[in-house]
């Protein structure tokens, strides 16, 4: 049983792999610090440039998240200009920062604003409230017969923390090598359109854009369920967990129930049918409904919160949490090991202008480099074993950067994703409509390999052989069982980096657990902080998965970082769960620091007064308005044409005030168009936007003009828009260079790479090694 990261067959142990490179930080709140944070973490110098009064997230709560986000920087209030001359990366808020790349030719610029550096939408006004009703978050969650509900826990913005940190890592890499810089252009819009929500545009665009019936927003029935001691969180994804949860609850005799079975006659029948669960669940206690869940391999989890997370067993046992260096709180550790590769410990975050006129940072070279820009991974190799939609979406963006991703699956066991299909098994090649998979699988060549075979496992090392990287995301017994643990893997290839995905990890008392995102949004804490204060705990339903491929691959990249010092290849647990728990870690921060239990406020949030959504003209229309700053508020009182209530001067006041508040905005907004009030507003400054259904995402005119989806041309499903990165390269035109692979279409193409002949690929297909079909 591999229970740990190995590090014995790595000659001597590495320092923190970044040290070396130059970030400038000139951000604030969360996407921009998450992003250089995770460069900090991986050993950069990242030297963050505040004005005399400091990052405002300083003085949010009780700072305890600017710590967290900020740990092991300096800060500077003066002299950025000049460091930018010896800067490798500048992370920054302005667009208008774009063009320093004309002057400093080897720097690659990161910007980070809310819909990108061009656009009809460039310039608008934005909060990540506004944003998750722009991009058909808020659109798909609740029930019909209340208002939608925003997530809790500003993910939007973690997420593109996540993505632009891979982004920046990737062409710092290429401008190492070739000189040349790059302007690296994230939208939050872009990355929450990706991953906030499953890819509904595609859903429909598969089914030929049907009419629309009903409001689109929906639970999943089971989700969250109260037991007699709290919440725990079942996921059903497969029909045989949903089978299996059947008799879980004593209902065995409903297993053939065709109807029950499809989720959507569960929701619209979820009374009834819940019922029939909580007699079950609020008899017994969430440990024992999670151990006997386990027991029928259902995905699940508990529901926890600030206050309980870090007393979790498996977090415990693999020691998730650490000490933050303040003292006055814990954090989870980096998400990810790499065996030889020590992280680095945590330092204290900086006092505002701790650092001035101690950071010296010599001069980059100042000229266009010599050897022509490609893709910041051109002329690597990647074995993808992955499947669903956490996995595949790591070696997807490495695919997007340049890697040649071979995905193999199984005839006879293809990626679980394909089975989200829009097509009856009755239909011929019904397994290609897969809408998920298409999703998170252009750009990748396919192949079949029985891997339960010798025959596979003999084909796999030949790949291997000539492969940078394996990626897995399954269980970790299923590799083992494979003969694919780290020694032999190591043994074998040892120029190979190895990235394990597990859902909890390689070790641990839930080691051999199933989980999705579902199950992580419940043990991290996001589903605490979403719903009505009054309500239980409602799922993010996304989000998750994309945030865990991404960690996945910048560590990936990391590892790859460390095998060009000294040619070793590593192994990389890049575990899902911890993602999701460094995404959540507000909750952790602010209770240790100041005892402060974090919860649901439905559509409200501390920073921001008046924040809620409003019923416009029209069937289900709803204006999503949120005031966070002062001089919002009086833009907001003129577009109104009335003088501010009293005492509602700040955000405090006006906090105190939101009943009154929302009661006049709610009748101000009755009788108007949605769209026509959202301009208004966003060109008088104010954040809003409408709350739109979840898959008309792909119809939005901003994103529409930054190319967010491409459109791709398949054998079997035909022409359908496809989503690519939700970033930008000056130099890249398209992500996605080939559409998802069918079935086994590349395996005479790659197997005839790895050396065989036609007799021995006939001799595979006869033995049913390979295939092309179900």
């Amino acid at each position: 049983m591999e229970s740990a990261i190995p590090d014995s067959t790595i000659p001597e142990r590495l320092s923190v792999i970044l040290d070396g490179m130059r970030v400038l930080d000139r951000t604030s709140e969360i996407a921009g610090p998450y992003c250089t944070k995770l460069l900090a973490d991986a050993g950069a110098d990242v030297v963050k440039l505040e004005s005399t009064t400091g990052d405002p997230l300083r003085r949010w709560r009780s700072g305890a998240l600017f710590e967290f986000l900020n740990t092991s920087k300096r800060s500077v209030t003066s002299a950025g200009d000049a460091l930018l001359h010896g800067a490798d990366v500048l992370v920054t808020n302005d667009s208008a920062d774009a063009s320093l790349v004309n002057q400093h030719p080897s720097l690659v610029v990161v910007t980070i604003t809310p819909f990108g550096c061009d656009g009809p939408w460039a310039d608008r006004p934005a909060t990540e409230f506004t944003l998750q009703a722009w991009c058909g978050s808020t659109g798909q969650r609740g029930v019909p017969e209340e208002p939608p509900i925003a997530a809790g826990g500003r993910l939007g913005e973690w997420v593109a923390g996540s993505y632009a940190a891979v982004a920046a890592l990737a062409a710092a890499r290429e401008a190492d090598r070739s000189g040349n810089g790059e302007h690296v252009d994230v939208a939050l819009l872009d990355c929450m359109a990706l991953t906030m929500t499953t890819f509904p545009s595609v859903f429909a665009s598969f089914l030929g854009w049907p009419r629309m019936r009903g409001t689109g927003r929906m639970i999943d029935v089971p989700s969250v369920e109260p037991t007699s001691d709290g919440y725990v969180a079942v996921t059903t994804n497969a029909a045989q967990q949903f089978r299996d949860f059947l008799v879980l609850i004593g209902h065995g005799e409903l297993v053939d129930d065709a109807d029950l079975a499809k989720a959507m006659v569960r929701f619209k029948n979820r009374a009834p049918f819940l019922a029939m669960v909580h007699e079950y669940t609020t008899k017994h206690t969430t440990d024992e409904v999670l151990d006997e869940a386990a027991l029928l391999r259902i995905p699940s989890g508990p529901v926890l919160n600030g206050a309980t997370v870090t007393g979790f067993e498996q977090f415990v046992e693999r020691g998730v949490f650490e000490p933050g260096p303040s003292g006055r709180f814990v954090q989870p550790r980096v998400p990810y090991r790499i065996g030889g590769l020590d992280p680095r410990p945590f330092a204290p975050a900086p006092g505002v202008g701790e650092h001035d006129d101690a950071v010296e940072w010599t001069p980059r070279p100042s000229e266009v480099g010599a050897d022509a820009w490609r893709a910041p991974l051109h002329g690597l190799k990647v074995i993808d074993l992955t499947a669903w939609w956490a996995g595949p979406s790591a070696p997807h963006a490495l695919a997007c950067l340049g890697a040649d991703v071979v995905k193999v699956e199984s005839a006879s066991r293809p990626d679980g994703a394909r089975f989200t299909t829009m097509k009856p098994p009755s239909e011929d090649q019904w397994w290609e409509w897969g809408a998920l998979f298409h999703s998170v699988n252009t750009g990748k060549r396919g192949i079949t390999l029985d891997l339960s075979r010798n025959e596979g496992i003999e084909v796999l090392h030949r790949l291997l052989a000539g492969a940078d990287v394996l990626i897995e995301n399954f269980t970790p017994r299923v590799m083992e069982q494979f003969g694919l643990d780290w020694d032999e893997v190591h043994r074998l290839h040892p120029h190979l980096v190895m990235v394990r995905m597990p859902a909890f990890g390689l070790d641990g008392p839930w080691r051999e657990r199933t989980g999705f995102a579902q199950t992580m949004e419940c043990m991290a804490g996001m589903a605490w902080v979403t719903g009505w204060p009054d309500g239980p705990p409602v799922l993010v339903r996304g989000t998750c998965d994309p945030l865990a491929g991404m960690h996945g691959a910048f560590a990936t990249l990391l590892a790859l970082e460390a095998r060009d010092r000294d040619g070793e290849g590593r192994l990389v647990e890049a575990a899902m769960v911890e993602s999701a728990l460094n995404v959540a870690a507000e909750q952790v921060v602010e209770h240790g620091a100041s005892g402060a239990l974090l919860a649901r406020e439905g559509n409200r949030s501390a920073g921001a007064a008046p924040q809620g959504l409003y019923r416009c003209a029209g069937e289900d229309r709803w204006l999503a308005v949120a005031v966070a700053t002062d001089a919002q508020w009086l833009a907001l009182r003129g577009v109104l044409g009335e003088p501010a209530p009293e005492g509602t001067a700040t955000v405090d006041g006006r906090r105190a005030a939101h009943d009154q508040l929302d009661a006049e905005l709610a009748d101000w907004c009755g009788d108007r168009d949605a769209d026509e009030t959202a301009d208004a507003l966003n060109g008088a400054g104010v954040p809003a936007a409408v709350v739109i259904p979840t898959r008309d995402v792909s119809h939005n005119v901003q994103l529409q003009h930054r190319g967010l989806f491409e459109l791709h041309e398949h054998s079997v499903t035909g022409a359908h828009e496809l989503p690519g990165m939700p970033f930008r390269f000056s130099r890249v035109e398209r992500w996605l260079h080939r559409p998802a692979p069918t079935l086994g279409q590349h395996n005479d193409e790659v197997l005839h790479e790895a050396g065989l002949d036609d007799d021995a690929i006939a001799e595979l297909r006869a033995k049913a090694v390979i295939g092309e079909s179900l």
